[in-house]
């Protein structure tokens, strides 16, 4: 399998060259055109390892990681009987990283972020506590393990930042993370601070590995619109 991301870093797209029997999942809706010997299947949002559970477990699985994670509850795999060709594209612009895992690495990855991957990779929910529900922003994250592809998009540029101690992000601006770091949400300063200060939760990173971050914030757009809608 090859591929190449393409018109990027703005407007970022997928394009993969699967041989006969080459196979790859991606988010629903990702799909922007394939050749007729690329097959697709549609799949509950329940991970790969969902296949031990009875229907009813999976489809609770996928729920959660709707309502949760801002997932889509269905994810659709293609399979090519032949030499073919998809592109697959993130809902909002923005660059497209690719990231291998080898089986002993794990890569944290931002609800909405996730497109593609191939192989074993596996994504299970990872809750981040209380603190994070309440205010309504990095309330989970995607744990990716496995061996395989993984393909990450952002909204905005991605900056990989190499981290040794320790380092905070605005939760609105993680992209991926490596799973060496140790991290825990919390507030930029007190009461005032997370009332007035527009910064709402921060992430702060410790240990030593490489953070990927986003040039531009989705839910400051979607605040910065909602002040233009008529009421």
């Amino acid at each position: 399998m090859n591929y190449r991301i393409e018109h990027g870093p703005s407007f970022a797209w997928l394009k993969v060259a699967l041989a006969e029997g080459d196979q790859i999942q991606a988010e629903a809706g990702a799909m922007v055109c394939r050749d007729p010997q690329v097959e697709m299947t549609t799949h509950l949002n329940a991970g790969r390892r969902a296949g031990v559970f009875r229907a009813l477990l999976a489809f609770l699985i996928a729920l959660a990681r709707k309502f949760l994670g801002g997932e889509t509850m269905f994810v659709n795999r293609f399979r090519s009987t032949g030499p073919g060709e998809l592109i697959l594209a993130p809902a909002l612009s923005g660059q497209i990283i690719h990231k291998r895992l080898d089986g002993a690495s794990k890569l944290f990855v931002q609800t909405g972020s996730y497109l593609a991957s191939t192989g074993e990779v596996d994504t299970r929910v990872r809750f981040t506590g209380l603190r994070s529900l309440l205010g309504g922003e990095g309330l989970v994250l995607l744990e990716c393990t496995g061996e395989g592809e993984l393909w990450v998009n952002s909204y905005g540029g991605v900056l990989p930042l190499e981290v040794n101690g320790t380092f905070t992000v605005d939760t609105g601006h993680i992209v991926a993370f490596d799973g060496s770091l140790d991290f825990k949400v919390k507030s930029v300063g007190g009461v005032k601070s997370l009332l007035l200060s527009g910064e709402g939760l921060v992430c702060e990173f410790s240990g030593r590995g490489v953070v990927y971050i986003q040039s531009r914030n989705l839910k400051a757009l979607v605040g910065w619109l909602s002040r233009l809608l008529p009421a």
